[in-house]
């Protein structure tokens, strides 16, 4: 081909070629008819010669023979694939099969493969892809590999998680093409993008789509969103003429714009260009076409400029540059530098290389304002005919690294391209995928969106010890990283006071907890000791909306009675069975101690009456150091604890149905040994205890005065 239609994307290869030696080879047998189809054919109008070959194939019937037939239905095929119609594209390389064209092209099972894949039917795709690589050339094992590859990874995409939200612009769009949206200002309001709706520049229509030659067209969109003022961005031949025009840039400062123009079809021997323009208000001055490109016949478009304005990317069917650099098939992605001594392009292209360019086609590159390139291929890994890529920009200078394909939902099964880009969580780009409004592949201009990550806070604040007894009316203090704070009482139920579940929104509709941001959380209430270390949490990161449960402890300025801790008769080693767990108490108390670095306590052991008091006092003596010396072997620093045994010299008290509250003295308990055995013992059991009382809060491990050695000692055997 020797137009680089911008609305269509061909991928020329050894077949195109093939077929156009065959038909010139047979130019003289043919009929007038037969001739007349291949050569409009040939001459890339494809709206045009899709009837012509339609009708050709029809007259052919049975006189024709399955050479002509096959040639003629190969025509119809390819026509119908550079109109984006896939399902017809499909089904007329399954005629050519048929027929056996394969044997003379047998690219027609990669290229119904490749329709295939667009109707998104993998499965089929896979199965003919096979078929190709039994007779495809060597040169083409690796593209029919990469593409059964695409298949395996892609076949799920639809289902894939994604937060991207995308949106067909349907209040700009047109019933014809749209495509390659540019924004022409820096807030991101105001759009420029190619169009060949009927409104465009002139009378004629181009012969390849059937439409009219594609102008720039522009919208405005408002703060929320809603697009309005679509129109010509030129109604005095300046950009938009006769010819058609499309994919726009600008430099950093709005004040020159790029676009690619492509001249008629009935131009056969000249290639698209690229040109410049001044940009004056809405006015354009000084149209200046830059020398790209060694023959009037290549073709250059697509321009992308970088943010210093020193590179000028762009893609083309140049096959060597005049330093002998060769490209690596279809389209590739070019680049010239800035001269400013000259203060001109560069006329010697550079390609930009293996990692960015393959054997297909790479077109329509674009720069976000974060520096990361974007673009186009159908070369590369992909869910379907032309997706689009992202390499993340390398340093300061115009590198770039990490080549991926951006994936669902902004790719899909058609053609995707054409990609600008706000910032990381939105922008526009072009699709030719089917909606639920139209059901042809038509080239529409979309929107991209990822919604902010919301984050909501839920604070429950319980008293140390005792994780079901919730803090009503404590006091909870939020810092932020970015200075500002907050603060609220928790309820009876641990809540935000006022609220029914958590922080998520205040009076103003705007967030309490915020992305990118730390936050440090202090409670208080008087009673309790204060909340020196806090907790904290982070969204810094995040890519997930996300509830966050913060749960607090506040330490009571009163003795505080730990879960049960039971010991064998007289002894005191820990019962661990059944009956009582003492290891999990136990293991509560160095939690207590470990989440609490600055505490020091006093550990009471108690014990029943039903000895002596001197053998009590030894007894709980030993089994309070018993405890100690759990914690110490645990890593608990010795000068934090100071075991105590208060022997049967502090009985329990109990609180009874009728709110009496009375002490489990030896003679109240007593009263119960001939009528209820079991709660006589139940009483017992209750002055058998440990306790701990927070003696400080502001222990120094320098400064600690060191513990006394006997406390590891037990005293053995007890006195009586």
């Amino acid at each position: 081909m020797k137009q680089f239609v911008i609305t269509l994307f061909l991928f020329v290869s050894n077949c195109g070629f093939l077929l156009s030696q065959d038909i010139k080879e047979r130019e003289r047998e043919m009929p007038k008819y037969v001739a007349d189809a291949n050569a409009t054919f040939l001459s890339g109008n494809y709206f045009e010669a899709l009837t012509k070959c339609e009708k050709a194939y029809k007259r052919l019937g049975t006189k024709g023979t399955i050479r002509e037939k096959g040639s003629m239905a190969f025509n119809i095929a390819e026509a119908n694939r550079y109109l984006s119609r896939y399902d017809d594209a499909n089904k007329w390389y399954g005629v050519c099969i048929e027929l056996k064209y394969f044997e003379r092209v047998p690219e027609v099972y990669f290229y119904k493969g490749n329709m295939l894949k667009m109707m998104g039917d993998f499965s089929s795709a896979s199965k003919v892809y096979e078929s190709y690589k039994k007779i495809a050339p060597k040169s083409m094992y690796k593209e029919v590999d990469d593409a059964i590859s695409s298949l395996q990874k892609f076949k799920d995409f639809s289902i894939e998680e994604s937060k991207v939200v995308v949106k067909c612009e349907s209040k700009i769009n047109s019933n014809k093409y749209d495509m390659s949206p540019a924004f022409a200002d820096k807030k991101g309001k105001v759009i420029y993008f190619a169009t060949s709706r009927d409104e465009s520049f002139g009378t004629s229509r181009d012969l390849v789509i059937g439409h009219k030659y594609m102008d720039i067209f522009m919208a405005t969109y408002d703060e929320k969103g809603n697009p309005s003022d679509v129109r010509s961005i030129d109604t005095k031949g300046i950009v938009n003429t006769s010819q058609s025009e499309g994919s726009v840039c600008f430099d950093s400062k709005k004040k020159i714009m790029y676009f690619t123009r492509c001249p008629n079809p009935s131009k056969v021997s000249l290639g698209c260009d690229i040109w410049q323009v001044d940009v004056i208000g809405e006015d354009f001055e000084n149209p200046i076409k830059l020398n790209l490109k060694p023959a009037d016949s290549i073709s250059v478009g697509h321009p992308c400029i970088t943010e210093d304005g020193n590179m000028l990317i762009f893609s083309s069917d140049l096959k060597m540059n005049s330093k002998g650099e060769k490209s690596f098939g279809g389209k590739d992605l070019w680049y010239v530098l800035y001269d400013k001594k000259s203060k001109s392009w560069g006329s010697v292209p550079t390609n930009m290389g293996s990692e960015f360019n393959t054997i297909g086609d790479e077109l329509f590159p674009s720069i976000s304002s974060d520096g990361n390139l974007y673009f186009s291929s159908d070369g590369h890994i992909g869910i379907g005919g032309l997706d689009i890529f992202l390499a993340e920009r390398d340093g300061v200078e115009n590198k770039w690294k990490n080549l991926k394909n951006i994936g669902y939902p902004i790719n899909s099964i058609g053609n995707d391209y054409g990609i600008c880009a706000i910032d990381k969580n939105s922008g526009f780009f072009t699709s030719e995928r089917k909606t639920s409004i139209s059901n042809e592949y038509t080239a529409d201009i979309w929107s991209y969106s990822v919604p902010p990550n919301l984050f909501d806070l839920k604070v429950v604040v319980y008293e140390a010890g005792n994780k079901s007894k919730k803090i009503e009316g404590a006091n909870v203090e939020v810092l932020v990283s970015d200075g500002t704070k907050w603060e609220g009482l928790t309820s009876d139920k641990g809540k935000e006071k006022g609220k029914t579940e958590k922080w998520t929104e205040k009076k103003d509709k705007s967030r309490y907890v915020l992305a990118e941001k730390s936050y440090i959380l202090k409670a208080s209430k008087e009673g309790y000791y204060e909340d020196k270390r806090g907790a904290k949490f982070s969204t810094i990161g995040m890519d997930r909306s996300q509830s966050f449960l913060v749960e607090m402890t506040l330490l009571p300025i009163k003795e505080i009675r730990p879960p049960e801790v039971r010991y064998p008769l007289d002894q005191w080693t820990f019962i661990n069975d059944a009956s009582c767990m003492s290891n999990d108490s136990l293991q509560y108390l160095f939690e207590l101690l470990d989440q609490n670095q600055n505490i020091t306590i006093d550990l009471y052991s108690h014990t029943d009456a039903r000895d002596s008091e001197i053998h009590n006092q030894a007894l709980s003596e030993n089994r309070s150091k018993s405890v100690y010396n759990f914690l110490v072997d645990k890593g608990i620093d010795p000068r934090r604890i100071k075991p105590i045994g208060k022997g049967e010299s502090e009985p329990a008290t109990l609180i009874l149905e009728n709110g009496e509250e009375v002490t489990l003295k030896e003679e109240y308990i007593n009263q119960f040994k001939l009528s209820d055995k079991a709660k006589y013992e139940q009483l017992h059991q209750l002055n058998r205890r440990t306790t701990v009382l927070i003696t400080s809060t502001e222990f120094n491990s320098n400064t600690a005065p060191p513990a006394d050695p006997n406390w590891r000692k037990y005293k053995t055997p007890l006195p009586r």
